[in-house]
C-alpha cells in the first residue's frame, strides 16, 4: 500500500464549494437590482420569471411611476440581471426565454400609457446563415438587443444571401448580424458584406455563432465579431454612438471587457 506520510498537500487547490455557491441568482441580484421598491418589484418579476404576476406588478407601478421609467428602470433592469446570470452560466436558455416573455408582457402594458410608444435606439437586422438551421444563439442575442432598447428585424434561420442584402438596403439599419453554427455556412458572411459594400452600404456586419471566431469575423471589410450573445448590445451601443466597423474592431477588447 502506498504511504502518504511526509507528503505536503498544501499546494493542492481544492474546489471551494462555499465560494462557488456565492454566485447565485440572489447574490448577483442583490448587487444589480434597483433600490427603489417599485422598480425592484418589476425587476424581480422578470428575474424570477413571474409572468403570471407581472401584469399586476406593472399596473401597480404605473400608479406612481412614469411608463418609460417602469420599462427602463424596472423591467429592463431585471432583464439585465437575467443576461448577467446567463453570461455566468447560472441561467440557461429556458430561464432567458421566460425572463424575456415576462419583460415583454410588462413592456406591452407600460407602452399603452406611453404616447408614441417606446423610442428605439436603432434598428438592427439579424439572421442565421443560409443553409444553417441553428437559431438558438441568434434568438438569445435578439432578446438581449430588444431588452437594451433596440428594434430587431429578425429574418430567422437559413436566410438567402440576397434576402439579407435586400432587407438591409430597404430598412437601412445601423447593424446587421449573421450567426452560423456550421462551418459550411459561415462563408456566406463575407459575400453578404461584399454585396452590401457594392451597394454603398458600409454599416458593420457582425459575425457570431459557434462556427466563427474573431479572426474570421474581422478578416473581411465591414466585419466585426461577437463571441457571445451578451456582448451584442454593448457593441451595438458603440455603433449608434458613432463607431464604424474599423473602430469597433480596434477597440473590441475594451468594449466587451467584463461581459
Amino acid at each position: 500500500m502506498l504511504s502518504t506520510k511526509g507528503v505536503n498537500f498544501d499546494w493542492i487547490k481544492r474546489y471551494d464549494i462555499e465560494a462557488e455557491n456565492q454566485n447565485t441568482p440572489e447574490s448577483i441580484a442583490k448587487k444589480m437590482l434597483p433600490s427603489d421598491p417599485v422598480f425592484k418589484a418589476c425587476a424581480e418579476d422578470v428575474l424570477y420569471m413571474r409572468f403570471k404576476d407581472i401584469g399586476k406588478t406593472v399596473t401597480d407601478a404605473l400608479k406612481s411611476k412614469k411608463p418609460l421609467e417602469v420599462i427602463n428602470d424596472g423591467l429592463v433592469a431585471g432583464m439585465e440581471v437575467v443576461s448577467k446570470l446567463y453570461a455566468e452560466h447560472i441561467y440557461y436558455l429556458p430561464e432567458i426565454m421566460l425572463g424575456a416573455k415576462t419583460m415583454e408582457i410588462g413592456i406591452a402594458l407600460a407602452e399603452k400609457q406611453l404616447q408614441g410608444g417606446r423610442k428605439t435606439k436603432g434598428v438592427a437586422v439579424m439572421h442565421v446563415a443560409e443553409g444553417d438551421p441553428h437559431d438558438i444563439g441568434k434568438n438569445i442575442a435578439a432578446i438581449m438587443m430588444r431588452a437594451a432598447g433596440f428594434t430587431v428585424i429578425d429574418l430567422g434561420r437559413d436566410v438567402p444571401v440576397d434576402t439579407v442584402v435586400d432587407v438591409v438596403a430597404k430598412e437601412k439599419p445601423f447593424l446587421v448580424t449573421g450567426t452560423a453554427l456550421m462551418t459550411t455556412t459561415m462563408s456566406v458572411f463575407p459575400i453578404i458584406a461584399g454585396k452590401m459594400k457594392a451597394k454603398g452600404i458600409t454599416i458593420p456586419f457582425m459575425s457570431a455563432g459557434g462556427a466563427v471566431n474573431r479572426e474570421f469575423s474581422e478578416g473581411f471589410e465591414l466585419g466585426i465579431y461577437s463571441e457571445k450573445a451578451p456582448q451584442t448590445p454593448p457593441i451595438a451601443d458603440k455603433i449608434v454612438a458613432g463607431y464604424d466597423w474599423k473602430k469597433v474592431k480596434a477597440e473590441w477588447d475594451n468594449i466587451v471587457k467584463g461581459v
